[in-house]
C-alpha cells in the first residue's frame, strides 16, 4: 500500500487518506410473511440483514439488488431508502457507512454465498443474537413504519 499520493497534475505529495467502506443493507419484505435475515457464514458471525459492499463503479441500488440475491436467492424490488448508518463502530472489522433500503420481494428465501441459513421473523422474533449495528436498524424501522399503538 502506498504511503502517499501523488497529484496528477502537479507531481506533488499529497495527504493520504483513509475514507470509510460504503455498504449497503436490505430490509426484505416478503408480504405477509415477515422480513428475510441471513445467518452470517463468516465474523462477525449472527444474524443479519442481507447486504455488503458496494464495488467500484456500482451504484448503491445496483449493490442492494445484487446482495440480496447472492445471499437470499430473492430478485427484490426496492421501495425506498431508510436511512444511512455511520458509527465508527458499527462494523468490528473497519469503518462503514450503511445505505439502508427497504425492499419487496416474492418466493423462497434460500441461503447463499455468505450466509449460512435464511430465516423469515416478525417484529416479535427477530433473534437475540445480530451482527453489527442491525438491532438499532430494524427497531428504526419497526419505529418508523410500523409503530406501536398506545394504549
Amino acid at each position: 500500500m502506498k504511503d502517499s499520493l501523488l497529484c496528477p497534475h502537479c507531481g506533488k505529495t499529497v495527504e493520504k487518506y483513509r475514507n470509510p467502506f460504503p455498504t449497503v443493507d436490505i430490509i426484505i419484505e416478503l408480504e405477509k410473511q415477515g422480513i428475510v435475515l441471513i445467518k452470517r457464514k463468516n465474523p462477525p458471525f449472527g444474524w443479519a440483514m442481507p447486504g455488503g459492499f458496494v464495488d467500484y463503479g456500482e451504484s448503491l441500488e445496483s449493490a442492494a439488488v445484487r446482495e440480496a440475491l447472492e445471499e437470499t436467492s430473492l430478485d427484490i424490488n426496492l421501495k425506498y431508502q431508510l436511512g444511512a448508518y455511520s458509527d465508527p463502530e458499527r462494523d468490528p472489522r473497519h469503518h462503514t457507512i450503511s445505505v439502508v433500503f427497504v425492499a419487496g420481494a416474492e418466493g423462497v428465501p434460500k441461503a447463499a454465498d455468505d450466509a449460512i441459513d435464511v430465516g423469515i421473523f416478525s417484529r416479535d422474533s427477530i433473534p437475540d443474537k445480530l451482527a453489527f449495528d442491525h438491532g438499532k436498524i430494524l427497531y428504526d424501522y419497526f419505529e418508523k413504519c410500523f409503530p406501536k399503538k398506545q394504549s
